[in-house]
């Protein structure tokens, strides 16, 4: 394999970590469409979704353009397995699952995504890859206003009454470990990095420490202790609720082949 292939290769599995976390952020967003607390918060979780898909729909159709294959955005999102994607296992998670069935956990969720892409829009923003950087640079807005969204909830939940601080506190607990899949770099990480098409995303982690803090603080809510936990969702080895997201996602595509509405 010659050093430009190993290049693109690794181009390419930037930008489909890039764009499926944002498909799959969206597409759990988008369960509380009808089903919000409230319905100007069911409005405010329906837009945030559609910016995901709108960065997800960019980014997977450059990657299916640099990989000359012949497949686009909507192949890329609706015909491939469970094991080609590289979205972060956090962003998969469903928004409920037993003892766990609670708005609390779509904020949470949504917070410490959003506290990550604040700085790292902007950071590829600046790469030498000028198609991802200018994907980047039209996201940048979007990350700051998902975080202040996802932050007000968080201080409001925090500061709120007992029960509502139980669970946030209940979230916190349970998906801050699947965090620590941001920080673990990897040879693709390290190739861009090096070559100044991308970035080593733990440099950014003293910032989204400095972010997650500071909004936790406000909401009087304690960061949970580390762990060794280690998810691998970005290698493409996910959880158990991946398969049955997709399998609904891609219903329709799948059952109506290359249709066009």
């Amino acid at each position: 394999m010659t050093a430009a292939v190993a290049a693109t290769g690794a181009a390419i599995e930037q930008l489909l970590r890039l764009g499926d976390s944002a498909l799959v952020h969206a597409q759990r967003l988008s369960e509380w469409s009808g089903h919000g607390p409230a319905l100007e918060e069911d409005i405010a979780l329906t837009n945030i979704a559609l910016d995901c898909v709108g960065q997800a729909r960019l980014l997977l159709a450059l990657a299916g353009e640099r990989e000359a294959q012949g497949r686009d955005e909507d192949a890329l999102a609706y015909l491939r397995d469970e094991a080609a994607f590289r979205n972060y296992t956090l962003l998969e998670l469903p928004n409920g699952n037993g003892p766990h069935d609670d708005f609390a956990i779509t904020i949470v969720r949504g917070f410490l995504h959003a506290a990550l892409q604040v700085h790292l829009w902007p950071a590829l923003a600046a790469c030498a890859d000028t198609g991802l950087a200018a994907i980047a640079a039209r996201s940048v807005n979007e990350a700051r206003a998902h975080l202040r969204h996802f932050g007000t909830w968080m201080v409001r939940l925090g500061d709120g009454t007992e029960q509502s601080r139980a669970r946030i506190a209940s979230a916190i607990e349970r998906l801050y470990p699947y965090t620590h899949e941001f920080w673990n770099a990897d040879p693709v990480e390290l190739a861009l990095a090096a070559s100044g098409h991308g970035i080593v995303v733990a440099t950014l982690k003293p910032a989204w420490d400095q972010t997650l803090d500071s909004v936790l603080a406000e909401a009087g809510l304690a960061r949970p202790a580390e762990s060794r936990f280690l998810s691998t969702g970005k290698l493409g080895q996910h959880s158990e609720y991946l398969g049955p997201m997709l399998a609904e996602m891609q219903s329709l595509a799948r059952a109506h082949p290359g249709a066009r509405w």
